[in-house]
Parts: structure tokens; sequence; C-alpha cells
């Protein structure tokens, strides 16, 4: 059997742990410890956040859509596959060595999708990307660690909390939708994307493109009225 060959590491910024890419052959991983967070192998979950949520903006002019992850750029590519030439697609990334593999030792995985002129690519927290953010989007994909159970960063909490999904959801124009990739189910952040306001649908997916082997699961929450959980709480305290 072909041995794995470590290419690279990268520090994760504002925490103690380290990205390792690993390769064997034409197979690529990047791993956390001993946990690997990804494989180039197994990329039908991340195809179908792009596709789900793709499906639930169909037919809008020059959508706006922001992923927060590259990774190894599936979901990027999937995104691309699907949506029209007019959209726009920006892609946040915090590790600074994740962009520069996508372009060097992954750049066939990637495909060229970086160069797509409908790609614009921030390097920085997606967190803060969003909360700077107020009607921009048509559709967020968070693809951020394992999901709302994170392996990598604390800071991701932020992400699917309350007062992150609120922000997720003044980011989103009317209508849009929070589509959200982990890597197991949770009844527990189901009940808090409804809590947040959002119509929620969790749906499994098969992390192999063959719909085989394992399962994963992608969030999709639709932005359709304004409600403000934290008035709401207050108001039913003083009652």
């Amino acid at each position: 059997m072909i041995p794995w060959v470590e290419l690279d590491e990268a520090e994760i910024p504002g925490e103690a742990g380290t990205l390792r890419l690993k390769q064997r052959g034409g197979e690529f991983s990047i791993m956390l410890g001993a946990n690997e967070l990804m494989n180039s192998r197994l990329s039908g979950s991340e195809e179908a956040l792009a596709e789900l949520a793709a499906e639930r903006i169909a037919g809008r002019d020059r959508p706006s859509v922001l992923i927060g992850g590259l990774g190894m750029g599936f979901t990027l590519r999937a995104a691309l596959a699907v949506l029209p030439r007019d959209a726009r697609i920006v892609v946040a990334e915090l590790v600074p060595a994740v962009i520069a593999w996508a372009r060097g030792p992954m750049a066939e995985v990637f495909e060229g999708s970086l160069d797509d002129p409908r790609v614009e690519i921030h390097e920085g927290d997606v967190t803060a990307l969003i909360a700077a953010s107020q009607n921009g989007f048509d559709a967020i994909l968070l693809d951020v660690d394992n999901g709302p159970d994170g392996l990598t960063r604390g800071d991701n909490d932020r992400l699917y909390s309350l007062s992150g999904l609120a922000a997720s959801k003044r980011a989103l124009r009317k209508g849009g939708v929070l589509a959200i990739w982990s890597a197991h189910p949770d009844d527990r952040f189901t009940a808090r994307l409804k809590k947040s306001g959002f119509e929620t649908e969790a749906k499994t997916v098969r992390a192999h493109r063959k719909k085989r082997g394992l399962k994963h699961v992608v969030w999709l929450g639709i932005s359709r009225r304004a409600k403000n959980v934290f008035a709401d709480t207050a108001s039913r305290s003083s009652g």
C-alpha cells in the first residue's frame, strides 16, 4: 500500500491546534491530530450542501452566496456548477495555508475553481464577515469545523449559538437560506435553529458521491419572518 506523506502543516489562528495536509498517491487528507477533517475521496455531503441550498434560491437574479470554509473546494465547485453565471460567491477561509494548498499541491482537486470570475476569496473569520453584513446574501453555506459540535475552534460555537444564528439571519435577504454541514445529527441544534426563526429541515446525506458509506447532516434554515429571540425571551420573563 502506498504510504501517506505529510506535505505541510498550519496553525489555526487563535487556537493551539495544527492542521496537517497529507497525500497518498492522488488522495489528499487534512488532519487535526488523529481526526481526519476531510478527504479528497469523500465529497458527496459537501456537494449536497451547495446543491440543496441552490435549490432553495433557484430563479433569483444575481444571487449572492457566502461559503464559510474552503476545505478541499467541494462545496465551491458544486455551487459553481448549479448557480447562474451572474452569481457572486464569497468564500471565507480562516487559515491562509488552506488557500495556499488549494493553489499548490491540491490544484488538481480544485480544477481551477478559484479562478472563476464569480468567486471572491476572503481570508478571515466567516463569523466576522457575517456580523458585518445585513441583507447581503441569498444563501450562507457553513462547512466550518465538524458542525455545531466542533473539533477545531472554540470560537466556532459563536456561529451556532442563538446570537450567531441571529447574525446569520440578519445577513440573509428575505427568503434566504442558511445551510449548515455537520458530521453528526444534533436534535438540540435543530431546535435552536427553529427557535431562531428559521423554517428548518435536517437532511441526511451520504459522504460518498456514489451515495454510500458514512452519513452526514445538512440543515436548511429558510429566513421568512422576523423574530427577535432575545426580545421574546425578555417579554416572557417580564410577563
